[in-house]
């Protein structure tokens, strides 16, 4: 029978052990610098970020190249790795800005357009 990963570093290594390689994994995981990396890194294939993201797999490649995507895009990417996107604004001189809200799907029904015609009754 398989034994978990958790179960394994429990027989194998001491409790502060596991804390300084759980820090590790997060400290190598923020070094990442591209979302391919990232999502190598969390051992996930394109095609399960696909499925997450309702998109095929040559979508989420053609994602991973890119250098410039709508922050929604990049949203549903993060979510689909089982993160959350988080902007932070930094200035100078200032306490770093959390914006809430960008990015996010917002929908809102919208109304129609009317006919620049008029129906007339026959």
């Amino acid at each position: 029978m398989a034994k978990s990963a958790k179960d394994v570093f429990a027989e194998t290594m001491t409790p502060e052990m596991i804390e300084a390689s759980d820090l590790r994994a997060k400290e190598l995981l923020e070094e990442y610098d591209t979302l391919q990396k990232l999502r190598k890194a969390l051992d996930l294939t394109q095609e399960h970020i696909g499925q997450k993201m309702g998109k095929k797999q040559v979508s989420v490649a053609q994602i991973e190249k890119r250098s410039d995507f709508l922050l929604s895009t990049l949203r549903d990417y993060v979510a689909a790795l089982g993160g959350e996107l988080e902007l932070v604004v930094k200035f100078e001189d200032h306490a770093p800005v959390r914006l809430a809200g960008i990015g996010k799907k917002v929908f809102s029904e919208v109304p129609r357009r009317q006919s620049r015609f008029r129906r007339i009754a026959a």
